[in-house]
């Protein structure tokens, strides 16, 4: 199914509620599966897709409850010309390694508590529970190379190096023994020379709460683990001494970082007093500042310093996942898949809500913060006398910063894509290409009332969208892959893992030509995938 206009959304209905087979519970395969290829997959194509996601939704009769709970699971569609191939193994972390072994949720998650020990009595349960909960590493959400290896990563300390052939566990790395962080987020930066950026909160001066930005320097010539010698880079302010902003991606130009501080706060000290809590789980240490709006951070990045003189403010969303950012004309231009207010839309992601008949989904995402994606445009030439005017200059935008009397600079954003509980999520960019630079498209994952059902391309430029939708069908992440040589920003593919329940080869893996959105070929194999988050493309070895 093809479509094509300006912000055109065609709201389609689930009624026979297919979406519930993705939050259900799968086995690893034992040995690749075979799958039979329908179309033609462009001859340059090959390697292989991974993809994480949670692949086990209870331990015995205990189920997780929220959508980032379930036991990290790592998928690989292997690319081998007229060959395509589909695997999965569940990640041995301990999370995963210990509740298989005492049959209970060992580590509390996201949003579920772990169980108390039935062996233990109730004076040594109030000892753990008073020495507190361990961090879990239950790596579902994202996976990417650092130097030559591949680690799946979720926001804790922790990351999990993993083979990318034979998807064995390799080793648990702790990052806090090398970087002054609490966690950092699934979404890392590459810069040209393979230097790896990323963002987390940690403690600065006199225990108040700050965010550094870290690099881990690309593969070494000498072979050794690039992480040993990874270093912070700049660390910026937290507006609130003890209340860190959750953050999930950060933007990166040529020239700058950008940090977005939203209201979606981690109330530290719950946060640490819930580990001596039983019942106590992450979910319950966020809270939203109503009143702070979200700011607006800048960094230079080389020479590395943080622009205390640049203090964007706007209104209140949530932010998990940046598009793109560039510089223009003495600007940042940074692009943004929000979510309207201060309530945190993960209130809205617990399993019991997203595995509900259609019409009792759609109420609960009634409730549920409006998407949107959105242009902000940050001066960065800013004088004194030019208060109350807007001084953004940009011809091709309608985003507008002012200059307040307090030196903050308020910024209003141009809409780039809206529809009712339509959201545009996931996204992803010629990367290669354009990340940090000027550019025209974007491609992102529909969410219609949170149940992931189409493709979405974007021309940034001029709002025109391309919709691949098919009935009955659960796609995820588009992942672009550029055609070799290529010249055009979109000519390339659109990588999918889409799910089909009912079907007779229920799982797929759909192959889009990236300019039109039309269908080359996909890879049916007879399972069903449970969804899948965020993932990476590797080329074949050379």
């Amino acid at each position: 199914m093809f479509q094509c206009g300006f912000n055109f959304v065609v709201r389609v209905e689930h009624p026979a509620a297919g979406y519930q087979k993705i939050f259900e519970t799968v086995e690893e395969l034992n040995e690749p599966i075979s799958a039979e290829i329908t179309g033609v997959f462009p001859s340059w194509l090959r390697g292989s897709v991974l993809r994480m996601g949670p692949g086990l939704f209870e331990i015995g009769d205990k189920p997780f409850h929220h959508l980032f709970d379930g036991q990290a699971l790592i998928h690989k569609f292997d690319l081998k010309g007229d060959q395509v191939t589909y695997f999965r193994k569940f990640i041995r972390t301990d999370a995963y390694v210990r509740a298989m072994t005492e049959n209970r949720v060992v580590i509390t998650e996201f949003g579920t508590a772990a169980y108390p020990d039935p062996c233990k009595n109730i004076f040594s349960r109030f000892f753990t529970y008073f020495r507190g909960i361990e961090v879990t590493d239950n790596c579902l959400v994202n996976v990417y190379p650092i130097g030559e290896d591949f680690y799946a990563v979720t926001e804790t300390n922790f990351i999990t190096k993993v083979d990318p052939d034979s998807l064995e566990t390799l080793k648990k790395v702790d990052l806090c023994k090398y970087l002054s962080i609490n966690g950092v987020t699934a979404h890392p930066h590459v810069d040209a020379d393979g230097s790896l950026y990323n963002i987390g909160n940690c403690f600065g001066k006199n225990m108040s709460l700050a965010y550094n930005i870290v690099k881990i320097p690309p593969a070494q010539k000498d072979k050794s683990d690039p992480i040993e010698k990874s270093q912070v880079v700049v660390q910026l302010p937290s507006s609130e001494r003890l209340k860190p902003s959750y953050i999930h991606s950060f933007g990166m130009t040529e020239n700058y970082f950008v940090f977005v501080e939203q209201p979606v706060k981690i109330n530290l000290l719950k946060f640490l007093s819930s580990w001596s809590v039983r019942g106590a789980t992450y979910m319950d240490c966020f809270e939203s500042n109503e009143n702070m709006g979200t700011w607006f951070h800048l960094t230079t990045k080389d020479p590395a310093g943080y622009m205390t003189n640049h203090k964007f403010r706007t209104s209140a969303f949530n932010l998990f996942h940046h598009i793109n950012a560039y510089e223009d004309q003495g600007f940042i231009v940074v692009d943004l898949c929000t979510w309207k207010g201060h309530d945190f839309v993960y209130n809205y992601l617990y399993l019991a809500n997203l595995r509900q008949e259609w019409e009792e989904v759609k109420k609960a995402a009634m409730r549920a913060p409006q998407p949107e994606v959105r242009r902000y445009v940050l001066p960065l030439d800013i004088h004194r006398e030019e208060q109350g005017r807007n001084l953004v200059s940009l011809s091709y935008t309608t985003a507008t910063a002012v200059l307040h009397s307090d030196g903050s600079i308020w910024l209003e954003p141009e809409v780039l894509f809206s529809g009712p509980r339509q959201a545009f999520e996931f996204p992803q960019i010629n990367y290669s290409k354009c990340c940090g630079k000027k550019y025209s498209f974007a491609y992102g994952l529909g969410l219609n009332h949170f149940i992931p059902d189409r493709i979405v391309k974007l021309n940034v430029q001029t709002k025109e969208t391309w919709v691949w939708q098919e009935e009955d069908c659960y796609p995820s992440e588009p992942l672009f892959v550029p055609t070799p040589g290529a010249t055009k920003e979109d000519e390339g593919v659109l990588l999918s893992v889409v799910v089909k329940p009912g079907a007779e080869r229920p799982g797929f893996l759909l192959v889009l030509d990236a300019m039109m959105l039309t269908e080359l070929a996909r890879a049916e194999v007879n399972a069903v995938i449970p969804v899948t988050l965020h993932g990476t493309y590797k080329p074949p070895s050379s």
